[in-house]
């Protein structure tokens, strides 16, 4: 028999599009591939509690694929390197398919895994397929990275022409002999009770069928109402992709292809497709800056905010966790993302203002907050984005663009709607005081069952004058 191949997955738990896999196939001989469960590699970002509990049914759904088309996934736990390099001492195999990964501490790059093995003969396949734009491809005219989103996206919607995504294999060779393998159950990614991750498990479907489902949902329903209703919380006009994307069930090449293919039949949905592939990029935006800036996840991309007077108040800070702030659309959102692992953007993007601006509470504990509990943290698009709210980012939101959570929440939740789903203690309160209930009469509160300070706090800071206080902080900053 043919020496064997090794096939490695990490996030891009999926066969459909899946370039490392095809090429695997392709050698025809016996693929062994294998998941790793790598916690030590990490560093500071191991994979989060809400993550983990996506990772459980993900990881399920992968194995059933590669069932039918004949092939037993391996789950090893430990270091991916040495799980590789004992695998490859039980089975002699000497080539090993990958696809590229872009995180720092991640193993799967050309180099990283050459470093390791630089002593063997064994061959190292490794292919393009979980970002449209490779971090090393897109250059500006003086040939450094980009710092700025817009010339980023005008760059690659210009300069690139994206391959189709490729079909689903029918059939692959599995290897005959038996390899040890570990159980889901001894990863230990699901919560003992009470189980936390209940409305997790209940609000998704992950999986690469889960993820097609999502895509074709979204296209069929949301689509035409994407560009105005996505920042609407309480209208579902978003595609929640995210989860599926971060963990490679379908690929940015299969969104892009259904893109391109409802736009040649309904024209008049382009601007709402537009928007989308905004954000499509700004995920690969995201990865370009990691990439180039390796410190993104802990350090402020404009270095004169290492300085920043943030507070690091305990108190505040549990109460921004646990959705107790007293602003309700700012709570509103946390207790989605305790509840469902995820939360609308435009929402994060007011949380994440609240904590850093008007807490003045560093960003990075808000980020290390989303780490553990969105089923979408994606290392990049997650330090990305909160540096770009806290202002010391790459093409940040200037310092002086503070959301003020009582006027965002009218705006975007006019009628509450969002508000009441999530804090309910509120969802008796007419509309004119959803937002804020401190300045409802005393017989509006009594009638609508809410006791201020005990069923639902007081605000814990007054946003105007902690507007002023950021103000002169930021302005105090170096130039």
């Amino acid at each position: 028999m043919d020496d064997p191949v090794i096939l490695i997955f990490q996030q891009d738990l999926r066969i459909r599009d899946n370039p490392a896999l095809i090429e695997a196939i392709k050698r025809n001989k016996p693929i062994i591939p294998i998941y790793v469960l790598d916690d030590a590699s990490q560093k500071n970002w191991k994979m989060g509690s809400a993550s983990r509990v996506w990772l459980e049914f993900s990881l399920k759904s992968l194995q059933e694929s590669l069932k039918e088309i004949g092939l037993k996934l391996i789950l090893r736990k430990g270091k991916l390197d040495e799980e590789l390099k004992q695998i490859i001492k039980e089975t002699s195999a000497r080539e090993i398919f990958f696809n590229r990964h872009y995180e720092p501490d991640s193993l799967l790059s050309d180099d990283r895994l050459e470093e390791i093995f630089k002593r063997s003969s064994l061959d190292f396949h490794s292919y393009k397929a979980n970002l449209l734009v490779e971090p090393w491809e897109a250059k500006t005219s003086q040939g450094s990275f980009f710092k700025v989103f817009t010339r980023f996206l005008n760059y690659c919607l210009k300069d690139f022409d994206f391959r189709l995504p490729l079909p689903a294999p029918k059939k692959a060779i599995g290897f005959a002999k038996p390899l040890k393998t570990e159980s889901l159950q001894s990863f230990d990614l699901l919560p003992e009770k009470p189980n936390w991750a209940k409305e997790i498990i209940n609000f998704w479907e992950p999986g690469e069928s889960g993820a097609h489902k999502r895509l074709t949902h979204f296209i069929k329903r949301n689509l035409t109402e994407y560009s105005e209703g996505r920042d609407f919380p309480s209208l579902g006009t978003t595609s929640y992709l995210s989860p599926h994307l971060h963990f490679g069930e379908i690929s940015p090449y299969t969104i892009l292809e259904a893109l391109k293919q409802e736009l040649e039949k309904e024209s008049d949905t382009s601007h709402d497709i537009d928007k989308f592939k905004s954000e499509l990029f700004w995920r690969e935006f995201s990865y370009h800056l990691l990439y180039h800036f390796k410190e993104l996840p802990e350090e402020p991309f404009v270095s004169r905010f290492k300085n920043f007077p943030w507070d690091i108040n305990e108190k505040h800070l549990k109460d921004w966790q646990r959705g107790q702030t007293g602003y309700p659309i700012v709570d509103a959102g946390m207790r989605e993302l305790w509840q469902i692992g995820w939360m609308h953007n435009r929402v994060r993007m007011i949380v994440a203002s609240f904590l850093t601006k008007d807490l003045l509470i560093p960003w990075q504990k808000g980020a290390s907050w989303f780490w553990d509990t969105l089923v979408d943290a994606d290392l990049a698009n997650n330090s990305a984005s909160w540096q770009w709210v806290a202002g010391s980012g790459a093409d940040a939101a200037p310092y002086f663009r503070i959301f003020n959570p009582t006027l965002q929440g009218q705006k975007f939740d006019p009628e509450g709607s969002y508000v009441r789903k999530w804090v309910p203690e509120l969802k008796n309160l007419p509309n004119k005081y959803i937002h804020e209930p401190w300045n409802a009469p005393r017989e509006i509160l009594v009638k609508s069952g809410v006791t201020l300070g005990e069923n639902y706090p007081y605000p814990i800071v007054d946003h105007s004058l902690q507007r002023e206080k950021a103000l002169s902080a930021f302005k105090k900053l170096p130039k």
